[in-house]
């Protein structure tokens, strides 16, 4: 009977990770704790998921990665990359992009050349970002540390008594679907729109100004003072006064002759000045000295503004800066900017105050595309020492010298000692969330594997398959974990179909191997819909994209992925 309550919960959670209501950290960690409340799994099980060395291995990965993605690197290289014609500067790109990748954080790849991109005005960017979030998957499926997804699957190995995999374990399979997907997407990423950057008209639609003339009745008297701060549908952003610009403005900030208020919001409601006597709306020529004050960001997957408002997080206090306007995909958002929930991927156009870039939570929050403010980067000896010991790291590791938990801890230290990292930023960037997520999910698929709900479900997989046998349930098992990681996300559908994977290769009498595979290569399979993938959010905005481009350019490269690991998993690893 636990068995069916405990898979009824889990189908529960399901549904509630595709709704989206909530985070997979709040609904993962909240089903893990009530198992452990009901006794379907004990205390200690819950810790020691946590403390898994795999998932500590994918933490301290991506604490290293932080200096990683501060070379400058990615920033010399891109010049040559992206001049002559688009189709080979698409395939240079996407060639680097999977070779990084492979051995660097996916996201921090993207990352780092998400701003040189959108920066660069050799080949629109529309023609570039789907491709490179693509090749970073590509590239992240050939070894242990490519992604995040194969360190998760390596923890579920793990905590099964199983044997952890290896660095290299996944390049006989990866490697050659990795070079067929790209040599697809040299042809689907034709379909491609060839969408203009749009950074000055794009700034002109956002603003509105007018002048406060002689005799008006705001002279002398505070924005508070003057009701300015409750506009109906407008926002009083910035202050130009004797070609200064005061931003952000305060309620205290008293208003002078000659003053050229600058609003944002829905500017069509230019009737809501009208009851101010002395302001005279003028043309477009401070939109210059605007144009310099002005940043466009992305909000990354580890950014705390997701599913909450600009008024909620207080936006303007917290960065020092004002939200010009909001962009998701192609769409500019209208209405009252300070009500709509954000989501991971909207880009921002920022109106920055002049210590924008002191703030401690920007490299957190967002991915700098345009503007001034670039992130530090790294001097060119600190640059050689991360590469040179990253590199020296994956080496013994994969000559099975030193082990890969040790060797980062090991590096990680190097970094702090010399500077390279602060405590400060590990603080800032540390992964919190997505530790809660892979440790609570470890233990949801304890309490699944012990009760009985995975061998209910493996059950259910052998009868249906009955007449195709242990290679028509190794596909069920790749299409399971394909379908939920286009609807929730990478490592939710590797922890929901781990157990169930195992149990079925338990019930044909097979090998584990090609099952752990399937959910490995499954899990990563995340080409038609952007919201199942992280890096795929990223490029969304500053693209322009629509759902459709997604669909165009993904689904022949998802067939081409499905049909390439189902043909070469058996043959790498027999049943």
């Amino acid at each position: 009977m636990t068995a069916y309550w405990v898979l009824a919960s889990v189908g529960v959670l399901l549904v509630l990770l595709i709704q989206g209501r909530w985070s997979p950290a709040v609904l993962f960690t909240s089903w893990a704790v009530g198992l452990v409340l009901v006794g379907v799994i004990d205390q200690q099980a819950l810790l020691s998921s946590y403390s898994n060395s795999a998932l500590m291995t994918l933490v301290v990965l991506m604490l290293v990665s932080l200096a990683l993605e501060r070379s400058p690197l990615l920033d010399r290289l891109s010049d040559a990359l992206l001049k002559g014609r688009e189709s080979m500067a698409s395939l240079r790109l996407m060639g680097l992009t999977a070779m990084m990748s492979a051995f660097l954080n996916n996201t921090a790849v993207v990352g780092s050349l998400l701003g040189v991109i959108s920066r660069q005005r050799y080949i629109p960017a529309s023609r570039l970002l789907i491709p490179l979030s693509y090749a970073s998957i590509l590239g992240g499926i050939t070894t242990l540390v490519g992604t995040s997804t194969n360190l998760v699957v390596n923890s579920f190995v793990i905590n099964a008594g199983l044997p952890a995999l290896g660095m290299f374990d996944f390049t006989l399979v990866g490697l050659p679907v990795a070079l067929i997907c790209i040599m697809g997407l040299m042809f689907s990423a034709r379909l491609l729109p060839k969408n203009r950057m749009l950074d000055q008209e794009v700034a002109q639609s956002y603003f509105l100004e007018a002048q406060v003339m002689a005799g008006s009745s705001l002279i002398g008297n505070s924005i508070e003072d003057n009701q300015l701060r409750n506009l109906d549908g407008l926002f009083l952003l910035e202050i130009v006064r004797h070609d200064r610009l005061l931003s952000p403005v305060t309620p205290e900030e008293v208003i002078e002759e000659g003053d050229v208020l600058v609003f944002t919001g829905e500017v069509e409601k230019v009737q809501t000045l009208q009851r101010f006597s002395g302001l005279q709306l003028f043309g477009t020529q401070v939109d210059r000295l605007l144009a310099s004050n002005l940043v466009e960001v992305v909000i990354s997957h580890e950014s705390e503004l997701p599913k909450r408002t600009l008024r909620e997080v207080d936006f303007r206090t917290l960065f020092n800066a004002g939200v010009v306007g909001i962009r998701r995909g192609k769409h500019r958002l209208t209405g009252q900017l300070g009500q709509i929930p954000l989501r991971v991927g909207d880009s921002l156009l920022l109106a920055v105050g002049p210590d924008f870039k002191e703030q401690r939570y920007i490299d957190r929050n967002f991915h700098v595309l345009s503007g001034t403010l670039q992130r530090p980067k790294l001097a060119p000896k600190q640059s050689l020492l991360a590469f040179v010991g990253f590199g020296t790291v994956i080496g013994l590791s994969a000559l099975s010298l030193l082990p890969l938990l040790n060797g980062l801890l090991l590096l990680l230290a190097i970094l702090l000692v010399t500077k390279v990292l602060s405590l400060s930023e590990l603080r800032r960037r540390f992964p919190f969330e997505l530790w809660l997520i892979i440790g609570s999910a470890l233990t949801v698929a304890k309490a699944l594997e012990s009760s009985g709900g995975a061998q209910l479900v493996a059950d259910a997989v052998r009868s249906v398959c009955n007449g195709y046998g242990v290679y028509g349930a190794f596909i069920g098992v790749f299409f399971i974990t394909l379908i939920l990681t286009e609807v929730v996300t990478n490592n939710a559908a590797a922890a929901l179909v781990f157990p169930i994977g195992l149990s079925t290769a338990t019930a044909f009498n097979a090998d584990a191997m090609p099952f752990i595979m399937a959910v490995a290569f499954g899990a990563s399979a995340c080409f038609i819909i952007p919201f199942g993938y992280q890096t795929h959010l990223m490029v969304y905005s500053p693209g322009r994209y629509r759902m459709v481009d997604y669909l165009k350019v993904g689904l022949p490269v998802s067939i081409l992925y499905s049909a390439s690991v189902l043909t070469l998993v058996p043959m790498v690893f027999p049943f």
